[in-house]
C-alpha cells in the first residue's frame, strides 16, 4: 500500500474535540470510548484554551491515542502539537502557512489544511499538506466559521482534482457518511456526532460502518 492510501485509511474517520458539545463528559472519556469503538484518528481542538491546558490535554489524548494505535492531530497550534508528540497538526486559511510549517516540523509530521477550493486544494499540497479538510459539506452548528455549505458535490469536485486525501467536514451523520464514501473523499471528519452522541462508541461505530473498510479502496 503507498504511503497516500495508508494515509487515507488512518484518516477515513477524524473525531474532532470539543468541550460544550462533549459536556457533562470531559473530553479524554469521549475521546477514550471514540478509540474503543475503532476511531483511527483524534483532533485536538479548542479556541478557548491556553496553551498549557491545551498540552495537558494533549498529553493526556496523546497516551490514549497511542494506546489505540491511532493518530492525534492539533488545530490550530503548531507548538502543542510538537510539545506533546502529536502526529500533525491541522491548519486553517488565518494560520501559519502550510509551506512554512513544513520547514520547520519533522519529515514525518502531517499537515492538515482546510479549504473547499480546488485552487487552494492544488496550493496546500504543492506547498507540503498531507491531506484536507474539506466543507462545510453540509450546514453545520459545530463550527462558527464553517462558511457556506457545498455539498457532496462540491467535496467530490476537490477530491477528483486533488493529488492528495481529502476529508468532507460540516453536518456530517452517519447516513450522509454513506453519502460521502460515494464520492473521492478519503473519508470524514466529524465534531458533533460524537462529541454530542449519548453513546460516542455506537455513533463511532455507525459512522466507521457507512465508510469503505479501511482494506478496501473508497468508491470512484
Amino acid at each position: 500500500m503507498n504511503p497516500q492510501n495508508r494515509l487515507a485509511n488512518r484518516i477515513r474517520l477524524i473525531v474532532i474535540t470539543d468541550a460544550a458539545s462533549a459536556g457533562p463528559r470531559s473530553i479524554p472519556e469521549v475521546v477514550s470510548a471514540a478509540l474503543s469503538a475503532g476511531a483511527p484518528a483524534i483532533q485536538l481542538r479548542d479556541k478557548t484554551m491556553r496553551a498549557g491546558e491545551l498540552v495537558a490535554l494533549g498529553t493526556i489524548l496523546r497516551e490514549l491515542t497511542r494506546a489505540h494505535d491511532a493518530l492525534l492531530f492539533v488545530n490550530d497550534r503548531v507548538d502543542v502539537a510538537l510539545a506533546v508528540g502529536a502526529d500533525g497538526v491541522h491548519l486553517g486559511p488565518d494560520d501559519l502557512p502550510v509551506a512554512a510549517v513544513r520547514r520547520i516540523v519533522p519529515p514525518e509530521f502531517l499537515i492538515g489544511f482546510s479549504t473547499d477550493g480546488v485552487d487552494e486544494a492544488l496550493q496546500a499540497a504543492a506547498d507540503g499538506a498531507d491531506y484536507l479538510g474539506c466543507g462545510a459539506v453540509w450546514q453545520t452548528g459545530s463550527k462558527d466559521d464553517a462558511g457556506e455549505s457545498i455539498g457532496a458535490d462540491g467535496l467530490d469536485r476537490v477530491a477528483r482534482a486533488s493529488p492528495i486525501p481529502v476529508v468532507g467536514i460540516g453536518g456530517i451523520t452517519a447516513d450522509r457518511a454513506a453519502i460521502v464514501a460515494a464520492t473521492r473523499a478519503a473519508g470524514v471528519a466529524v465534531i458533533g456526532a460524537v462529541m454530542r452522541a449519548a453513546d460516542p462508541g455506537r455513533a463511532t461505530a455507525s459512522l466507521l460502518g457507512a465508510l469503505p473498510p479501511s482494506d478496501e479502496p473508497a468508491a470512484r
